[in-house]
């Protein structure tokens, strides 16, 4: 990855996005958008309304969350709306929820919204991987790049009673046997999966040799370590901070690229293992939008990060903030892809 990716807030100067960051690839896009239409129109149970071709953005907006309620997208798009209208940024924000394949029906979705300025679409790691494993026509080339705005770190977790005290010890044990250890995190070719992969190849450990049980969230993965059908989770932290806080299960280490602040937690890094795969998430504009259109939206999001609504809900959730737009994100999404889909490779998925 690059460095822009844990720039501090406003070094260096925010860059400024030329032509909205749009670039296209349209190919495929229309047939996987009608067949999206056709699987989830039913389950949003809300009719998307038509693109504004010009006027004030923020009087009427529809943020997509391409995932079900309750999960990672869903908070961080609900979080967004409530920022919006508390700071007085938006009119009306309403959130919609398309679900499915790490993101990407909702991008499919979204590829046909041509021109639909009203409309925005949260992305973020879980969809560069999505695109990868589910062989997606549709990419980040068929809509505009808007703001890459948070991100969050997975902490690897370990029963309270495990015997393995520190990541040198599991690390030590899991040298000598991969196979040895069964380990838990979200979906397969999430960002848990992937963190463990990384983990696995910065000590030189197949990425492929160990067993993974895939969960839908931090609280399954919990239950599965307290059953002690895994050994350990790699999760979010802010899924399962209380946990870690009651000694529930114990933390080995943290997925950052330092320690975070209030969080007594060493970074896999410090303790020599080089892991800089984070969970970032953002936001995309639908293709065909003006550049006079995509710089409002962009705008909309930038007064929303400025907010102390929004200030707030960074340190509620332990993200952190990563500004970034223009051609830096489209450099810093070109990055990401490429890590992924190495990760996604050796992982043989």
């Amino acid at each position: 990855m690059t460095d822009t990716q844990h720039t501090p807030p406003g070094e260096p100067a925010r860059p400024q996005p030329e032509g909205g960051g749009i670039t296209r690839r349209r190919l495929g896009a229309f047939a996987f958008g009608a067949l999206a239409v056709a699987s989830v129109g039913t389950a949003t149970g809300f009719s998307i309304s038509s693109g504004t071709k010009s006027g004030d953005l923020s009087a009427n907006l529809t943020m997509i969350a391409p995932a079900g309620a309750g999960g990672g997208w869903d908070g961080f798009v609900r979080e967004t709306q409530q920022a919006m209208r508390l700071a007085g940024v938006t009119n009306n924000a309403q959130v919609v929820n398309i679900p499915g394949a790490g993101g990407t029906i909702g991008l499919g979705r979204f590829s046909t919204m041509d021109g639909q300025a009203d409309t925005i679409l949260a992305t973020g790691t879980a969809m560069t991987g999505g695109i990868v494993l589910n062989k997606s026509p549709v990419g980040f080339d068929d809509v505009a790049l808007l703001a890459r705005v948070a991100e969050d770190y997975d902490v690897l977790i370990a029963p309270a009673d495990s015997p393995l005290k520190d990541l040198d010890g599991l690390i030590s044990e899991w040298k000598k046997d991969p196979e040895r250890f069964t380990w838990t995190g979200g979906s397969a070719g999430s960002v848990d999966h992937l963190t463990i992969a990384q983990l696995a190849k910065a000590n030189d450990i197949d990425p492929a040799a160990f067993t993974y049980i895939p969960k839908a969230g931090g609280g399954e993965a919990i239950a599965t370590l307290l059953s002690h059908t895994s050994d350990f989770a790699c999760t979010g932290y802010n899924e399962v901070s209380d946990q870690v806080e009651a000694g529930r299960v114990k933390a080995l280490a943290i997925a950052a690229p330092q320690r975070l602040e209030g969080i007594d937690i060493p970074t896999m890094t410090e303790l020599g293992s080089k892991v800089d795969l984070t969970n970032w998430r953002g936001y995309l504009g639908a293709p065909g939008i003006t550049d006079e259109q995509a710089g409002q939206l962009i705008d909309i999001l930038r007064r929303t990060r400025d907010s102390a609504q929004w200030q707030d809900a960074l340190a509620r959730n332990e993200w952190t903030d990563v500004w970034l737009t223009g051609p830096a994100l489209a450099d810093f999404i070109r990055d990401d892809q490429k890590q992924v889909s190495e990760l996604i490779g050796e992982l043989g998925l």
